[in-house]
């Protein structure tokens, strides 16, 4: 018997999954067809509910922000001109629309799944990604930033996603004790934050340091979790260090490495787990980039050392294989967020 579409994950398809092309996600059941952005299926009381979404940068009025995400509903071929742009308003009526609406009154959750055309910071090049699962939080009938051919406005169906917590996008019980230790880690560290901030406020010697990110948390996140994104980088590299271009082996002739994120995931800083947010790095250069010892310049990829360095000569550019788009945004957060700073502050 085959794998059945349903509400929420798709057994055998993890997040991370890539797809080199629309047919191919949905064959994996992610979505209904391979042309339209919003995919439904049945509901148990005949009702047609969305269950994924496309993100391929299909209108303006999208808006991509990893975590949160604006969504324009849809319109039938008539009502659009050839390049996209929107002959009518769009209506709540429209099967797949209302299918949208239906999985918002409900309270389901909907796929992601991002394409090649999609925002540069979070898309995948020449491929489509599952990105796992989010929540619709609001609904609204909105003006399009894009008129009518004859300059009237358009109504737009319009869609607010929140991406749904770690715990919520595992699929298997191992993923589910990693998360939970990860959880228990970041709780002990937020607990440690409030009782160090208190002395310092007795002593009268508050600095307001943010731990960026903590370091028991990292360590323990380089060891447990490699994500499905993290190791396609890693591949593609061939665990050569993007930033040292040392190649570690082992006696098996293995090459190893690790998928170091620019803006850490989780929180305060919530960074993407895609591709234009991850580096391959030696475990050296994964410590030096999280603890600040390096930024990197988001224009012309320079290594920047910002502490002293020995033993070692680090690469005067990070090396970008064709094939990986590391986004500026991401560069530009890391190293605003350490300028000015102590790198020891992390420590």
């Amino acid at each position: 018997m085959g794998v059945e579409r349903v509400i929420g994950h798709i057994e055998g398809v993890p997040v991370g999954a890539v797809f080199h092309r629309r047919i191919d996600v949905q064959r994996a059941k992610l979505h209904r067809v391979n042309q339209r952005g919003i995919s439904w299926l049945v509901d148990r009381d005949g009702s047609k509910v969305g269950d994924a979404i496309v993100l391929h940068g299909g209108y303006d009025d999208d808006e991509d922000n990893w975590e949160l995400i604006r969504y324009t509903g849809a319109s039938p071929d008539k009502d659009k001109a050839p390049d996209g742009t929107l002959l009518r308003n769009q209506s709540w009526s429209y099967e797949d629309n209302a299918a949208l609406l239906l999985s918002y009154e409900r309270g389901y959750p909907v796929r992601v799944i991002r394409g090649y055309k999609g925002d540069k910071r979070y898309s995948p090049i020449n491929s489509y990604r599952y990105d796992g699962l989010y929540v619709i939080t609001d609904v609204r009938t909105a003006t399009s930033k894009r008129p009518a051919p004859d300059g009237s406005p358009i109504d737009i169906c319009q869609f607010d996603l929140r991406r749904l917590p770690d715990r919520d996008q595992v699929q298997t019980s191992l993923e589910q004790r990693v998360l939970d230790v990860l959880a228990e880690l970041d709780d002990e560290e937020d607990e440690e934050g409030i009782e160090q901030e208190a002395h310092e406020a007795l002593l009268g010697e508050s600095q307001d340091v943010e731990r960026f990110p903590q370091s028991r948390s990292m360590r323990v996140r380089r060891l447990i979790r490699d994500t499905a994104v993290a190791k396609r980088i890693k591949q593609l590299y061939e665990g050569e260090c993007q930033m040292c271009g040392l190649r570690l082996t082992g006696p098996d002739g293995k090459p190893y490495s690790e998928g170091a994120h620019i803006r850490p995931l989780g929180k305060p800083h919530h960074g993407p787990d895609v591709e234009p947010n991850i580096l391959c790095l030696c475990p050296n250069c994964h410590v030096r980039l999280d603890i600040g010892g390096v930024v990197i310049d988001a224009e012309d990829w320079s290594v920047i050392l910002r502490t002293e360095l020995s033993g070692m000569t680090l690469l005067p550019k990070l090396t970008v294989k064709e094939g990986h788009r590391v986004h500026k945004d991401h560069l530009l957060y890391h190293r605003r967020y350490w300028e000015g700073r102590d790198p020891g502050e992390a420590l």
